[in-house]
């Protein structure tokens, strides 16, 4: 091919399919706010509408040049902001080729990969939104959201993507089950902690289901999830190779099918029916579990790893119940647990020369512990840091502003209290409130 037409060609897809995983914004709305009462609709719709554009001027101002920047294994130095650095950092320069040996990002324009590279970070971000949902001051949330992208992210961006140290230890994580969903997942763990659970979740111990008010618009939602998921991981290839493409996409489409059959089977078998939350939660923790490992597997390795992602996201639901840590729309189970589970996968289940290029073998292919080693260094490391960064942010704003409304607030809903809006102005609402 004509190297000017690549590089078209190229640029073309990087583009595209960031403004597939952009549009993911629009999912993460209409699941969460689905999955809420009625009385905080506004509030979670204006969560994450605002939450792409503060990550955008955070990840501007200081994210990339932290995430991307040169600098030691651990953190980037130069360039640090509004991306003024060189574009020759380990990120843009050779390691920014990821796994294709064979792509080369140089005629790829910057601001094309400043742009892929933002999405991601507003995903992870929007993460949150849902896990703090229904009692999180508006303001807090913004501020929160402004550290993630400038701070906590992009940390773990160079570490893993940025030629950092995880990078060089020999750790893969392709489309971010660790970097987007762990960190993501993390974060919100810190934060569900701090604020505690929604008045009446827990009533002297018992657990209280709290039904959101339109499942229509979660189902919507995930739909738009699902597809926008096939920008998030064939893009991940950032240049157009079509065989990489090709198969990164069947596996990411397999995992997600895969684990909406086992998390409706394994609701029924628990519940005792086929709960339409569980089953929507489980494309998503299929699609979260194979983020990592999409490249580096084969079709029917993503079937398997869909499967089990499926039943832990049943059974993490139902765990994080019992430690009485109110998650509404499931996003622990969804993005951490199986954030963790995705990136292990790569050590258990890698095969070289899926897509043209080895990634050394997973454990059960013959490759030993070398990798698995390397993927669960990932997991402690990024729990570690993430969870700690993460809750120090949360307690710095509970000391100062204050992260939580106030109980009259949360009874009446927070659209009213924060907003002055009614998301059904005019309707009557049936639902329990």
């Amino acid at each position: 091919m004509d190297p000017n037409v690549k590089v078209v060609v190229d640029t073309m897809w990087v583009l595209i399919t960031a403004m597939l995983v952009f549009f993911m914004n629009l999912g993460f709305a209409a699941v969460e706010s689905g999955f809420a009462r009625a009385k905080n609709c506004v509030n979670i719709m204006s969560k994450n509408f605002i939450v792409f554009a503060v990550s955008s001027l955070g990840f501007l101002i200081l994210g990339w040049g932290l995430m991307f920047g040169d600098g030691s294994g651990w953190i980037g130095l130069k360039g640090l902001f509004f991306a003024s650095g060189a574009d020759n950092s380990p990120a843009t320069g050779e390691a920014y080729k990821g796994v294709y040996s064979a792509i080369s990002w140089t005629g790829v324009p910057f601001w094309a990969k400043f742009f892929f590279q933002l999405v991601f970070c507003g995903t992870a971000a929007t993460i949150v939104s849902g896990a703090v949902c229904e009692r999180i001051k508006y303001v807090s949330f913004i501020l929160f959201s402004f550290a993630m992208a400038m701070f906590i992210y992009p940390v773990i961006g160079h570490w893993v993507w940025g030629g950092g140290w995880l990078a060089k230890l020999g750790m893969f994580d392709f489309a971010g089950s660790t970097v987007v969903h762990s960190v993501g997942g993390w974060s919100a763990l810190a934060g569900v902690i701090l604020l505690g659970p929604r008045i009446g979740k827990f009533d002297n111990g018992n657990i209280k289901a709290i039904p959101g008010h339109n499942l229509g618009l979660a189902t919507l939602g995930t739909f738009v999830l699902w597809f926008g998921w096939f920008g998030f991981n064939p893009g991940s290839t950032m240049a157009a190779d079509p065989n990489a493409i090709g198969h990164v996409a069947v596996t990411t489409n397999t995992a997600a099918a895969a684990g909406i059959m086992t998390a409706t089977i394994a609701s029924w078998l628990l519940m005792g029916k086929p709960d339409l939350g569980m089953t929507l939660n489980g494309c998503l923790a299929g699609l979260v579990a194979i983020t990592a490992p999409c490249a580096f597997v084969g079709v029917g390795t993503s079937l398997l790893i869909g499967a089990i992602a499926g039943v832990l996201v049943v059974l993490a639901v139902m765990m994080f119940d019992r430690l009485h840590l109110d998650d509404p729309v499931g996003a622990l189970s969804v993005h951490l647990v199986n954030g963790v589970f995705g990136t292990i996968c790569v050590g258990l289940f890698a095969q070289d020369k899926i897509t043209g290029t080895a990634t050394g073998n997973g454990l059960f292919f013959g490759g030993g512990f070398k990798l698995l080693g390397a993927q669960l260094a990932a997991v402690i490391s990024v729990a570690v840091f993430v969870f700690a960064a993460a809750a120090v942010t949360w307690l710095i704003l509970r000391a100062t502003i204050g992260i939580r409304v106030s109980r009259e607030e949360e009874l009446r809903g927070l659209d009213i209290g924060e907003h002055g809006n009614d998301a059904y102005a005019g309707f009557q609402v049936f639902a329990t409130e």
